[in-house]
């Protein structure tokens, strides 16, 4: 199918004040409507899934639909395991099928694959929080840096940068949470853990990152698991916090628009 073919079929649609078509048509194999987001997540883990989590449904005030990618672990996403490919592939398209307007993800390590499957599907991609990097850098001074906060330093590579549309790793100061003793419950799918041990251990990291780099700019969350703590992390470091929720919500808007109205 061409171009043109591929957007004259895509729905984007929106039933409010304005006048609408009676005619209402929807493309064949989208059984599913009124959502934008569709999220890919990782297979066999076991830990809690918290409020603010990309996985918790009641994150969002807008509705997003999940798919797993078969046999997708965490031993294999963190280190961009090149045989999952077809698979995050065949997703995606499942979810463009659907009726999808934008993919997302629920592992900032999805990022190693993110420039491939972008080129495999005919809607936007945006698999990691740290596609968010470039432009964060763009308001920050030239000297100054961002800090990551990630469950796994060593699956931050340049292969995960470039894939994620970035030229200079080095704007990024890494903090690695995964070894620390209650976070690490969820690297090591342990079932549970102390929450407020959790949220302790990641503000008291983040704090000490920035104190360690006075020139760090904004926090990066890459972790799809962090968000419940960002609001914490900002009030401590008091700087601008992003993760995976602020990306989607932004994928989300772009692709949701809906009519202004009001008085002038």
């Amino acid at each position: 199918m061409n171009s043109k073919a591929l957007i004259d079929e895509r729905e984007y649609g929106y039933l409010g004040q304005d006048k609408e078509s009676t005619m209402i048509t929807m493309k064949k194999g989208q059984y599913i409507a009124g959502y934008s987001v569709g999220i890919l997540y990782l297979d066999e883990c076991w830990y809690p899934v918290l409020p603010g989590n990309v996985a918790n449904l009641s994150t969002y005030d807008f509705p997003v639909r999940l798919k797993v990618v078969p046999n997708c672990t965490q031993e294999r996403i963190h280190v961009g395991d090149p045989t999952l490919l077809d698979d995050i592939i065949k997703a995606a398209k499942e979810f463009e099928a659907e009726g999808a307007r934008v993919i997302c993800a629920a592992c900032g390590f999805f990022g190693n694959f993110q420039d491939k499957v972008a080129a495999a599907v005919d809607i936007p991609v945006y698999l990691s929080s740290v596609v968010q990097v470039p432009w964060i850098k763009t308001g920050l001074k030239p000297s100054q840096k961002i800090g990551m906060l990630t469950a796994d330093a060593h699956g931050i590579t340049p292969d995960l940068f470039k894939s994620c549309g970035i030229d200079d790793p080095s704007i990024c100061v890494v903090r690695d949470l995964g070894r620390l003793p209650e976070f690490s419950a969820i690297i090591e799918s342990r079932g549970s853990f102390d929450n407020e041990k959790v949220r302790k251990e990641v503000v008291d990291a983040a704090v000490q990152m920035v104190n360690e780099n006075p020139d760090i700019g904004a926090i990066l969350l890459e972790c799809s698991d962090l968000p419940p703590y960002a609001a914490d992390i900002q009030r401590a470091v008091k700087l601008p916090v992003f993760d995976f929720i602020t990306m989607i919500r932004w994928a989300h808007y772009a692709t949701s628009q809906r009519p202004y109205y009001g008085f002038i």
